[in-house]
């Protein structure tokens, strides 16, 4: 079994064409860019608020519309059903995803400068697993911030599951959750991640092919000097 993993091996091993050097170089670009605009935005639409209210979720911070005033209303509403304040300590995966993000970057920045495949496949299933984590941790906290609610509050409500993506009704609330920019950067970067790695092992695979048949011609060559 050991002897037909040597292919594969060697095919993880070969160094990254320019080509896919570069496209790593400007699929940096977008994942820099994601650090300045909202990952999330969370939409809050009432009669008595006809503008409406706004959260908005960066990589590292929480920010609210109308000069941030827009998270006091919130929590003055979340006050009266109970729920826990909306505060940037409360969102402590904001600690780690700058740090995270920074890891991606650095390690495709390797990878363009002296990458192999090996180290590319390493960085596509790296970034799918934070990705998919911190989503997963994002759904978690909703779901907490919906179901810890004070029995005690003003106007008592069923635990209920904020909205992550569409609309949602809740009383005379309607709900919006939907990606932001920082999010549709974030996607750039790692479909075009995962796109470059399919390209590289395919090509690796197409050089392998092309090298078995020279590989034999060689050897049919040594066997009739050999034979001579």
């Amino acid at each position: 079994m050991s002897h037909n993993l040597i292919p594969w091996r060697s095919r993880l091993d070969q160094p990254l064409d320019r080509p896919a050097r570069l496209a790593l170089l400007l699929l940096i670009i977008p994942m820099l860019l994601s650090f300045l605009q909202p990952l999330w935005r969370i939409r809050l639409k009432a009669p008595q608020y006809p503008y409406g209210l706004t959260l908005d979720i960066y990589a590292y911070t929480l920010r609210g519309g109308h000069d941030g005033q827009d998270i006091n209303e919130i929590n003055e509403l979340n006050h009266y059903i109970g729920m826990k304040k909306i505060e940037r300590g409360q969102f402590t995966d904001l600690d780690w995803i700058p740090f995270a993000l920074g890891v991606l970057v650095l390690l495709t920045l390797r990878a363009a400068a002296i990458g192999t495949v090996r180290s590319l496949v390493d960085i596509s299933v790296l970034t799918l697993y934070v990705s998919l984590f911190a989503m997963a941790r994002f759904v978690y906290r909703e779901y907490v911030f919906g179901h810890n609610l004070d029995p005690h509050a003003p106007v008592r409500i069923q635990p209920f599951m904020p909205v992550i993506l569409g609309r949602k009704q809740l009383a005379n609330f309607t709900t919006y959750g939907i990606p932001g920019v920082g999010s549709v950067l974030l996607g750039i970067f790692v479909i075009g991640l995962v796109a470059v790695t399919m390209g590289e092992l395919t090509r690796s695979e197409r050089r392998k092919d092309r090298s078995v048949p020279s590989a034999e011609k060689r050897d049919s060559s040594l066997a009739a000097d050999q034979a001579h």
